[in-house]
């Protein structure tokens, strides 16, 4: 018996995600660093990052596609298809996201607050903890869906 889900969770957080790919897209094909409505990245930075990691513009495609499958994560708890994985696979990868948004959303929060030097203002950190709190809700909600046993409403 399948139980009642909020969905709205993953549907703000597939739209999120796809934001999050689209700013991205922009940057990559301008071969910049960062995100757009983030702190500014230092000129020097590029070289570094270049030198030390990989291609600019490689890194943000590559962020494109994280974001890209990130909405496809979070909208697969929610649609028929995705019942079709198994639910373990499903929530550990979900477990993996959260952890990923949730350690990103510590730094931009803790840069916000109390200013690490990245560049983060204090509202960054309140949107990135409001982000990881309704990822949090979507594993939630598809895990409360999904568990077998008698319905406990």
């Amino acid at each position: 018996m399948e139980r009642h889900q909020v969905r709205w969770p993953a549907w703000v957080m597939a739209v999120l995600f796809l934001g999050y790919a689209a700013g991205k897209a922009v940057y990559a094909a301008q071969g910049r660093l960062g995100f757009p409505g983030g702190p500014a990245v230092p000129p020097g930075e590029y070289e570094r990052y270049t030198s030390e990691v990989m291609d600019v513009t490689t890194a943000q495609w590559a962020a494109v596609a994280t974001g890209v499958l990130a909405a496809a994560l979070v909208l697969l708890t929610v649609t028929r298809v995705g019942r079709r994985v198994p639910r373990p696979l499903m929530l550990a990868v979900l477990g993996c996201a959260l952890l990923g948004v949730g350690a990103g959303a510590a730094i931009v929060a803790a840069d916000g607050f109390i200013g690490l030097g990245v560049g983060w203002q204090w509202y960054h950190g309140v949107a990135m903890l409001a982000v990881t709190a309704l990822l949090a809700a979507t594993a939630w909600s598809y895990a409360r869906a999904t568990r077998r046993g008698p319905s406990r409403r």
